[in-house]
């Protein structure tokens, strides 16, 4: 039987390589495999113009795409990026702003989105673990250090209670923290200002790694940022085809966690990143054998977090259920 050729897209990263260079193979399946500048334009050709039969979609992208009639997309429970973000909220440090609690009433800066994926779990644990609620400040979405095109493609909502402003295409989040313009800004992306040791801005958490590692051992939530969705066409004509895709993503995966784990014979060397091994361990000692995990039962509480997160947050119409966003026939994963 002839293989099925498809347009695949994932950002670059060290967990889909072995797929992409062809040492593990998708049965059934002939891939074209695709990749941009940065992943966000991964996302534009999937939602705006269907240009790949399977790509990398941030989690609210995917549920912004299914909150309407007829949805196109359909997920796999395959993670690809993920991260803990205490990490991903900074200050002004002249804006008074020492604690959680004191970002009521102050001007926030967001990437991209009001909601974008590393703003959705923030604003959730500012909630459940602080009691800071999002209509309590003022927001302002824009770019960080170099120009974003604004995000057209999918659904921007929301609630009315929630002051939202969008800045100019070449405004830079980043600079208006340092100097002043924001109180505060939430980023997937790390300001250059922080970067540069700034002495205007720092951490809402300096201290993230532990208090991170606190939260995991505390709730079991690895958050996930970015899921792979499916024309949905494709996954309910072809599921032997999806099937065989989250196997070896599972696969490639895999091989990438166990390079690292035999690389900590030779103290990993191979990286240029002084105790890479010393955190290999570490991780493994906090997150488990398996630190990166894929499939829903793993998942659960990391799932159910972000679907919640989205939904009180007002992102979405309704509370969307896992069995709704992921493929059927993969639920037992």
């Amino acid at each position: 039987m002839s293989r099925m050729p498809l347009n695949i897209a994932f950002w670059n990263y060290d967990r889909v390589q072995p797929l992409v260079n062809g040492t593990i193979k998708i049965d059934g399946v002939d891939p074209t495999f695709h990749t941009e500048r940065i992943v966000t334009e991964i996302f534009k050709g999937m939602i705006a113009n269907h240009k790949y039969d399977v790509s990398e979609l941030g989690m609210t992208y995917l549920l912004r795409s299914m909150d309407k009639p007829d949805p196109e997309f359909i997920g796999i429970p395959v993670f690809l990026n993920r991260a803990f973000r205490h990490s991903a909220i900074y200050v002004n440090n002249a804006s008074g702003i020492e604690r959680p609690e004191d970002l009521a009433g102050k001007r926030i800066g967001e990437l991209a989105l009001y909601g974008h994926d590393a703003g959705v779990m923030p604003k959730g644990i500012l909630s459940d673990d602080f009691g800071f609620k999002p209509e309590t400040a003022r927001w302002l979405i824009g770019a960080i250090d170099f120009p974003m095109e604004p995000v057209r493609y999918v659904q921007q909502p929301h609630p009315d209670n929630v002051h939202v402003e969008w800045a100019s295409e070449d405004a830079d989040l980043g600079k208006m923290l340092e100097e002043g313009e924001l109180d505060a800004l939430i980023s997937a992306d790390v300001p250059k200002c922080v970067l540069d040791g700034s002495p205007n801005v720092s951490q809402l958490f300096p201290d993230h790694v532990e208090i991170e590692r606190e939260y995991y051992a505390r709730t079991g939530i690895f958050p996930i940022m970015h899921t792979v969705a499916v024309k949905r066409e494709l996954a309910e004509s072809r599921p032997d085809i999806i099937e065989a895709i989250y196997l070896a993503l599972c696969k490639a995966k895999q091989m990438t966690a166990e390079a690292l784990v035999q690389g900590m014979t030779f103290n990993n060397m191979s990286l240029m990143i002084p105790w890479a091994t010393n955190l290999l361990l570490e991780n493994r000692e906090v997150l488990g054998e398996d630190w990166w995990p894929y499939g829903v039962s793993a998942n659960r509480a990391a799932i159910d977090a972000i679907l919640r997160y989205h939904h009180e947050q007002g992102l979405t119409s309704r509370r969307f259920s896992a069995d709704e966003i992921f493929v059927p026939y993969l639920m037992n994963t």
